[in-house]
């Protein structure tokens, strides 16, 4: 399973589970990099540790840690967090930034059920010069958890296929969501010349997806060219919360209504339609005159809880209780996250799940 010339042949069997299957652990990296909060990196590491003692009561955190001066602050706010040590472990790893939904590895199921970790290429969203640390981050968690890894490349030059876990989203039985401003745009800034065709084809190879639904653009404010983890998530086989903006005025609303009319016309792999459940936005969050992403649909799916960017906003109120509905079996944790969205992401972009090895047939969530 280790190469750099992974292929459908090698991936055989292989699916993706969804966010709510059970999980060994969930990856995070602890916050260094201050110019990722420009004039505002103080309470970033506190807010760290409020997500790791929110986190750590429900399955392992594992946290790479940029040096020994970064690993020793971790270790400090999280002891004055009262988060017990036994339920986290500290990695001495160097990283560029700290938003491991992007630059850490997807975990997949493989036929006999163990866990592989597929590494994409990574370039910084094409924005940064400093990514060479990053893009090594899917080998320091695959020496660090044992698990194989699997190196995904383009099927027509053998060059990594650049993508990131934030413009991903599976419901675990073969369906994906992206969106066509992330890959299709005209910039073309991931994987020049692939196709609509050519990506799907890879997500089959390395993903075992059979029904990808294309979705139009990200949110507002979203520096990642549109990922879908800002504006539409399964919460179970057949049902999409969708981030949506009713105010006609707002930018998002015309984004969001046409994501709306593309998710109720689609088929999930069953051939079944979706139920499609929407979500507010908080009202504008704006730091230094830019509009920031801030989505409730950035929430993360751990072992029996669901942690939620709130906003300091009457709305959180509703995604809050929304998602309570939806998902019944799992604690509903807001945590604030107006100080974390100035750098351009929240909950979801921060971590990476590590699922737990299954039998061949993955369990599913009753229907909502």
């Amino acid at each position: 399973m280790t190469g750099t010339a992974a292929s459908a042949s090698r991936l055989a069997g292989v699916r993706w589970p969804a966010e709510w299957e059970r999980q060994d652990a969930v990856w995070i990296g602890w916050p260094h990099h201050e110019p990722d909060w420009p004039g505002k990196f103080a309470p970033i590491p506190w807010v760290y540790a409020e997500i790791v003692r929110a986190l750590a009561m429900y399955q392992r955190v594992e946290i790479l840690c940029h040096s020994d001066a970064v690993l020793a602050e971790a270790r400090e706010c999280l002891t004055l967090h009262g988060v017990d040590a036994t339920r986290y472990r500290l990695h001495h790893e160097p990283t560029d930034r700290v938003w491991l939904r992007d630059s850490g590895a997807t975990a997949v199921h493989r036929a006999d059920g163990s866990v592989a970790l597929v590494q994409w290429g990574f370039n910084a969203w094409a924005k940064y010069d400093n990514y060479a640390l990053d893009a090594n981050v899917p080998g320091r968690m695959a020496q660090a958890s044992g698990l194989p890894l699997v190196r995904a490349v383009r099927h027509d030059t053998g060059a990594p296929l650049i993508l990131e876990g934030g413009g991903i989203e599976t419901d675990g039985q073969g369906t994906m969501l992206v969106t066509e401003e992330w890959l299709l745009s005209d910039e073309q800034v991931r994987n020049p010349g692939y196709t609509r065709a050519d990506y799907e084809r890879a997500f089959a190879d390395y993903l075992g997806i059979t029904t990808t639904i294309w979705l139009g653009e990200g949110c507002v404010g979203d520096d990642t060219h549109g990922h879908v983890d800002d504006i539409a998530r399964f919460v179970a086989p057949g049902v999409v919360v969708l981030a949506h903006e009713e105010d006609p005025a707002d930018e998002n609303h015309a984004r969001s209504l046409d994501n709306l009319h593309r998710l109720r016309a689609a088929r999930d792999a069953r051939g079944e339609p979706l139920q499609v459940v929407t979500l507010p936005y908080p009202r504008a969050v704006v730091m230094d005159g830019v509009r920031l992403p801030a989505s409730y649909a950035n929430f993360y799916l751990g072992n029996g809880v669901c942690l939620v960017p709130t906003f300091n906003d009457r709305n959180d109120r509703v995604a809050l209780n929304t998602l309570a509905t939806l998902l019944p079996q799992h604690d509903i944790i807001g945590i604030h996250a107006v100080d974390l969205v100035w750098g351009l992401g929240t909950l979801h972009c921060l971590s990476q799940q590590q699922p737990a090895a299954a039998a061949r047939v993955a369990p599913t969530p009753e229907r909502a």
